[in-house]
C-alpha cells in the first residue's frame, strides 16, 4: 500500500507518517522497483497506535521508548494520567480565581488583582497559559497563497507575453521552439500551483497545530 492509500486510511498527513519515520516508529519497505516506500497491514495499525497515542498526548520521546520496548504501556499512560491531573489542578485554580472575582461584584477599574496575578505569574512560569497561540487557518492560507501569487506572477507575465507576440506578429516563433518555452515556462507555474495545494491541505488538516506538539 502506497502512502496516499495510508494518509486516507490513518488520517495522516504524508509529512507527518515521514516524521514518524525519521523518529524510528516506523520502518516501511521499499519497492524494488522505483524505491517507493510500502506500508503493510502492520504499519498501518501501527500508525493507528501512533496517532491514537499522540491525541493522547503522549510526547515522541515517549513513543521511542515504547517502540524500543524500554518503557512499558502501563507507565507511559500512568505519567500521562499524572500530568493531566496535574494540568486539572491548574485549572481548577483558574476557575477559583474567576470565581473570587465574580462574587467580588468588581468592574475592571475597581478589580483587585494582586493575589491573583502572583498566581498567575506562578502558573506561567510552570508553563500553563490559556492564551490561543496558534496562528488562525485562514491566515496561514492567505500567506502561503500570497507568496505563491507573486513567485507565480513572473513566469504568468512571460507565458502571457510570448503568446500575444506569437499569435498577433507575423514574425512567429517556430511552433516547436514556443512549445518548448510553454513548456518550460508552465512546469515552475505548474509546480507552485501544486505546492500551494498541498500547503493548504496540510494547513486545513491541522499538521501544523500537530507538529508543534513534538
Amino acid at each position: 500500500m502506497l502512502v496516499g492509500e495510508v494518509e486516507h486510511i490513518v488520517g495522516l498527513s504524508k509529512k507527518s507518517i515521514r516524521f514518524y519515520e525519521q523518529n524510528g516508529l516506523l520502518t516501511p519497505k521499499r519497492n524494488d522497483t522505483n524505491d517507493y516506500r510500502i506500508y503493510t497491514k502492520e504499519d498501518i495499525e501501527k500508525l493507528k497506535k501512533i496517532k491514537f497515542l499522540r491525541d493522547l498526548g503522549v510526547p515522541i520521546r515517549e513513543l521511542r521508548l515504547l517502540n524500543e520496548n524500554k518503557i512499558s504501556l502501563k507507565n507511559c499512560l500512568e505519567d500521562r494520567l499524572a500530568k493531566i491531573e496535574r494540568e486539572q489542578e491548574k485549572y481548577e485554580t483558574i476557575k477559583s480565581m474567576c470565581r473570587q472575582i465574580i462574587e467580588s461584584e468588581c468592574d475592571f477599574v475597581k478589580i483587585e488583582i494582586e493575589t491573583h496575578f502572583e498566581k498567575m505569574n506562578i502558573l506561567g512560569k510552570e508553563g500553563f497559559t490559556l492564551r490561543d497561540t496558534k496562528t488562525s487557518k485562514g491566515k496561514k492560507i492567505f500567506g502561503a497563497a500570497i507568496s505563491s501569487i507573486i513567485f507565480s506572477m513572473f513566469f504568468v507575465f512571460l507565458i502571457v507575453l510570448i503568446s500575444y507576440f506569437q499569435f498577433t506578429e507575423p514574425n512567429k516563433l517556430p511552433w516547436l521552439l514556443y512549445a518548448f518555452l510553454m513548456f518550460v515556462l508552465g512546469t515552475p507555474f505548474t509546480a507552485i500551483v501544486i505546492n500551494l495545494i498541498s500547503r493548504i491541505r496540510e494547513i486545513l488538516g491541522g499538521e501544523e497545530d500537530e507538529a508543534s506538539k513534538y
